[in-house]
């Protein structure tokens, strides 16, 4: 009699663990395509200037969601998907996620330069040394972060998106509404 209720004992929270585990693989299913789970705690922080010498704290951004990106000019991909992320940024609301973009070791003419031709109303960080760059550790340029409203990493996306396509736009909007 003891084995028979051991083993439903043992049924039952097999049971409570397969519904436990089901809505985390239901979100993971619904994730857009590249953009994958990485919660590896609080984002580091860092200060850097931006193109127009103000000096920028991410820890500053607590409260909202933040789409950190890292790029480079002389990246195809990040040339591709600049225009996608000014597109997002103008249909999001701007208290609700905040975007930093994080230029990899190049000059303020450089990114100036670049940002002009290809998504004027952006600005961004310069990380001229590097340091930052290899602080976060960015598996290829571009890579996007999305840092939650406590300051922790959430999801990563390496390589370029069509961050105006309404899969991506759905998947921030619902991220921020809640």
């Amino acid at each position: 009699m003891k084995l028979r209720s051991l083993l439903i004992a043992v049924q039952v929270l097999f049971v409570l663990l397969a519904s436990l585990s089901a809505p985390v693989a239901a979100a993971e299913e619904k994730l857009p395509f590249g953009i994958r789970n990485y919660d590896i705690g609080l984002a580091p922080n860092f200060e850097l200037e931006d193109i127009d010498g103000e000096l920028f704290d991410l820890k500053s951004t607590r409260g909202q969601w933040v789409f950190l990106h890292f790029w480079a000019s002389w990246c195809g991909p990040c040339r591709e998907e600049m225009p996608t992320i000014q597109a997002l940024s103008e249909s999001i609301d701007e208290d609700k996620l905040h975007f930093v973009l994080v230029n990899t070791a190049e000059d303020e003419d450089t990114i100036f330069m670049f940002l002009g031709s290809v998504a004027a109303n952006l600005t961004s960080m310069m990380d001229q040394d590097g340091l930052v760059t290899e602080i976060w550790k960015p598996r290829g340029l571009p890579t996007t972060f999305l840092i939650d409203p406590d300051g922790r990493v959430r999801y990563q996306a390496i390589g370029g998106r069509e961050w105006n396509h309404e899969t991506y736009i759905q998947f921030i909007s619902s991220l921020i509404s809640n």
